[in-house]
């Protein structure tokens, strides 16, 4: 990583391929350091780099690890696709639009079920938290009628920025090196898939050359703007020095071709926007696009542990076997050589000693005892500076918190740290769903029409454990005062984890019951009624009842409830 040039190039002689951008060297280098701390793989990586010692490096899964425990935060329990306003559908005075979000939240919750949104996610926020980027790209499927998604290698991407104030790059490079085949007779060659804006050609099918193209999502507006797609391979014998990624010859490029027989050369996608999003995982610095990864702050650290594991290896193995030096012992003779014998240390050996004899061992307990205290105040270490914590990574012990609220404080680090990967996701994720929606109107799906995109969002669930009895009391009490809707106190119980799978219907199930038992409440109280008229007409045929005023049919006394909740 030091080398000005190339960095890593003999560790990584890969990256030592003309086609590589010069600039981008450092990044993929930095990938392939941290996936070798995931893969504990990092001593080799450092011997290849010319450090021979450290083949006898000790990797104990401390990184993967802590990734993997960043990510289980990160991720919650679940992940729901929400669409605002959607929530009101079901409410007694539904809000304008509250119906099409409904209906547009189911859509997108199917296709998520139909794409297996939550393992994409998965792949995709575990290379992010690792690696720092991650890289999701749709396509429209004709066959499916739906878009796919398909979650790539940081590694193989590679924007193309025209203006730092750009928000998104008009031009988007995925491309990755295929190893020669011998065996099907395939030489080594670099595949380009490359998404870019531009106007719209002169030739088009649908003649929007002269007035521009108008797109479903905005009815109204003529835009001649759209995306191109190319998808070629180029041999690497082919390429020359200065023949980079950006700069690869045409006239030696193979287009790939669709099944459908359509050449993939700047083939209009009739969309106007690059249907690639990429996810960072911290929130950049001023001018930066990439994110940090989690390791990134305690590599040392990391290093350190190894270093201090290989240690007290080391030290166990004398401790358990120790170094016994003999004073006056009879060495048994090898009958053939007649050389004395090589004693070992085991169970059951005797060894005879003179009378002046004597054996002393070395003690290496107490260094071992170090060592080991070291591991924790490095693991301690590890735990505060990438603000995991060390309730968060479970090396806290139960007996160190006095209570629940001193645990709180102690998670705090990572409630923030959490919070500020979500936030760093939010609009990526926002983004993620308005390209589905506008990818199903661009394919004319059955169910979506032309129309302004609706905001959606991917809702976590909390990352901690929450006390869901105290969240419940607050919440009865809260409506029962009047001062939360249904729809509020369900979603609240809904993010404190308890069990329900979509609010508005259980909005509407709560609903439902209420008026089965404010009905059957009637009817108990029109029955109790009809007894007592029924008993008070009795006595006064029997002569035995007083003289009491009857009271009218179908009225309801002061003293009897008049509404179904009281």
């Amino acid at each position: 990583m030091a080398e000005a040039g190339r960095p890593g190039s003999r560790a990584f002689p890969e990256l030592a391929k003309t086609w590589v951008p010069p600039h981008e060297l450092r990044r993929l280098a930095a990938y392939k350091v941290l996936a070798s701390y995931d893969n504990n793989q990092a001593g080799q990586l450092a011997a290849a780099g010319g450090d021979a010692s450290a083949l006898e490096r000790r990797e104990l899964g401390d990184a993967a690890n802590l990734v993997d425990t960043a990510l289980g935060y990160l991720l919650g329990s679940e992940q729901k696709v929400t669409v605002e306003g959607a929530e009101h559908a079901d409410a007694e005075t539904p809000t304008p639009g509250a119906a099409e979000a409904a209906a547009v939240q189911d859509r997108l919750r199917k296709w998520a079920d139909k794409e297996l949104l939550t393992f994409r996610v998965q792949q995709a926020e575990r290379a992010a938290v690792l690696l720092g980027d991650s890289v999701m790209v749709l396509a429209w499927n004709p066959e499916k009628q739906r878009p796919t998604l398909r979650v790539y290698d940081p590694g193989f991407f590679f924007p193309q920025w025209g203006d730092e104030d750009e928000d998104f790059p008009r031009r988007v490079h995925l491309a990755w090196e295929l190893p020669a085949d011998d065996d099907a007779g395939l030489k080594a060659r670099v595949r380009r898939v490359t998404y870019e804006l531009g106007p719209i050609s002169e030739n088009g099918e649908d003649g929007a050359a002269a007035g521009g193209r108008q797109y479903p999502w905005e009815p109204g507006r003529m835009s001649n703007v759209t995306c191109y797609l190319t998808d070629a391979e180029w041999l690497l014998e082919d390429l020359k020095n200065g023949e980079t990624l950006d700069r690869l010859p045409m006239d030696k490029a193979s287009f790939r071709v669709r099944p459908d027989g359509t050449e993939l050369n700047r083939l209009d996608l009739m969309i106007d926007f690059v249907p690639v999003i990429h996810i960072a995982n911290t929130i950049p610095d001023g001018g930066e696009h990439w994110g940090r990864s989690i390791l990134a702050r305690v590599l040392q650290a990391l290093d350190e542990l190894a270093a201090t594991d290989s240690d007290s290896s080391a030290a166990s193995a004398t401790t358990g076997t120790p170094i016994i030096g003999l004073a006056g012992a009879r060495l048994p003779v090898d009958r053939a050589t007649g050389k004395p014998q090589e004693l070992q240390v085991k169970a059951g050996a005797v060894w005879q000693l003179g009378e002046t004899g004597r054996m002393d061992a070395l003690d290496t307990s107490p260094q071992l005892a170090e060592l080991r205290a070291r591991v924790d105040h490095l693991l301690e270490r590890i735990a505060a500076n990438s603000r995991v914590t060390a309730a968060g990574l479970g090396t806290l012990e139960a007996t160190e918190v006095p209570s629940g609220y001193a645990l709180k404080l102690a998670l705090g680090p990572l409630d923030a740290l959490i919070g500020m990967m979500r936030l760093a996701r939010e609009h990526k994720y926002r983004l993620l769903f308005k390209m589905v929606q506008r990818l199903y109107q661009a394919g004319r799906a059955e169910g979506w029409t032309a129309g302004e995109t609706l905001p959606a969002r991917l809702a976590w669930a909390p990352h901690t454990p929450t006390d869901r009895g105290a969240v419940l009391e607050e919440v009865a009490k809260a409506y029962g005062a009047g001062v939360l809707s249904l729809e509020t106190a369900v979603a609240m119980l809904l993010e404190a984890g308890y069990p329900i799978q979509d609010a508005s219907q259980e909005v509407e199930r709560i609903r439902a019951k209420a008026e089965q038992e404010a009905a059957v409440r009637m009817a108990e109280a029109a029955a109790r009624r009809g007894r007592e008229e029924d008993d008070e007409d009795q006595k006064e045929d029997d002569g035995s009842g007083s003289a009491r005023v009857r009271k009218p049919v179908g009225k309801v006394s002061e003293r009897e409830p008049v509404e179904a909740g009281r």
